[in-house]
């Protein structure tokens, strides 16, 4: 989503591209959503330590072998320690991008060895310096990541009674969207985090039958375990779809990460966030308005209700997200500008 606009414009200027990534089933179903035609290069590690590193250690094998053959001039990674090591390996300029200095374990693995990093404004550059890196290789854009797809590519005519005929859905009833979190993120996995599973359980208890209650997964054992324990209480989402859709569908959109919520929150969304760590992005979303942050299952319930029952709210927020995001930088821009000043 982030990258695919840059790729078709980079493309039609005459550049030669390989794109990349590792198996995991998001990147991969929505690349085939996007048409963007990606070379699989390992997959992913899960969240116990050993099999993170061998994971890693096996792809840092093969992408140095595909890159090697490739010969790029420039590479550039959403901060993929394997890519890092790769480009630095081989002698490569490395431009980054990160929203997420919270995941240390990335940051620490990237940042150091990047020849410049990208990033939103509402990061300070003191965040990015604790991993080694200099004020002056760092270039801040005024927008959030999800500026980059929102911007560039407008959805088609509206799907959601097709979307939600397809899922089955009461249309008598509101829907509620849940995004649940990235439990296999060494942020999350590491440090013994509490887990949302108490919040999103007293959300399905209480609102089951008053909504449509429709759950996104993010692993396969995830998805399977969540089916499986919600079966006639929610509609768990079985295929990856580009977010914006499911978006347009539902009411209100409750968040465990960060991505799908900020997206949530440009589109206009009534949006809560219940994410297991507060970080920079989050904290200028509720400051600026768009977000609510859930603390607890008590908090998150009495949001949603309010939310549910306050069409007045939902436009109040529609038109406030128009107004942020088309104040907002375009961060494709950044991209081309770099690469073709590097030209």
């Amino acid at each position: 989503m982030f990258f695919k606009p840059a790729v078709d414009l980079l493309r039609k200027s005459g550049h030669e591209l390989l794109c990349t990534s590792r198996h995991y089933r998001e990147a991969v179903d929505l690349a085939k959503i996007q048409g963007l035609n990606l070379k699989i290069v390992g997959r992913h590690g899960g969240s116990e330590r050993y099999e993170k590193l061998q994971e890693s250690a096996k792809r840092i094998h093969q992408l140095a072998y595909e890159i090697r053959k490739f010969k790029p001039d420039i590479a550039i990674t959403f901060s993929s320690p394997e890519g890092a090591r790769v480009a630095f390996g081989l002698g490569i300029k490395h431009i980054g991008f990160n929203d997420s200095p919270h995941a240390e374990a990335v940051s620490k693995l990237t940042i150091p060895l990047m020849d410049h990093l990208f990033s939103p404004w509402v990061i300070p550059n003191s965040a990015w310096a604790l991993f080694g890196i200099s004020k002056k290789n760092i270039t801040r854009y005024r927008a959030l990541d999800p500026a980059a797809w929102l911007k560039r590519c407008p959805m088609s005519t509206s799907p959601a009674r097709v979307l939600a005929n397809k899922l089955k859905l009461d249309m008598d009833k509101k829907s509620i969207l849940i995004r649940i979190e990235e439990s296999k993120a060494s942020y999350i996995a590491d440090k013994n985090l509490e887990p949302t599973t108490s919040m999103v359980d007293s959300l399905v208890k209480n609102f089951s039958k008053l909504a449509n209650v429709l759950i996104l997964c993010r692993y396969e054992d995830q998805l399977s375990e969540i089916t499986k324990k919600y079966k006639g209480k929610a509609h768990v989402i079985q295929k990856v779809m580009d977010g914006r859709y499911l978006i347009s569908l539902c009411d209100v959109f409750i968040g465990a990460g960060g991505t799908m919520t900020s997206e949530a929150s440009l589109l206009g969304k009534p949006t809560i966030s219940m994410a297991p760590l507060p970080f920079y992005v989050e904290r200028y979303l509720v400051v600026s308005g768009l977000v609510k942050r859930a603390c607890n299952s008590k908090n998150l319930i009495k949001l949603t209700r309010e939310m549910i029952m306050d069409n007045g709210y939902a436009t109040k927020q529609k038109k406030k997200a128009k107004r942020i995001l088309d104040k907002m930088d375009d961060p494709v821009d950044k991209i081309l500008s770099y690469v073709e000043n590097l030209a």
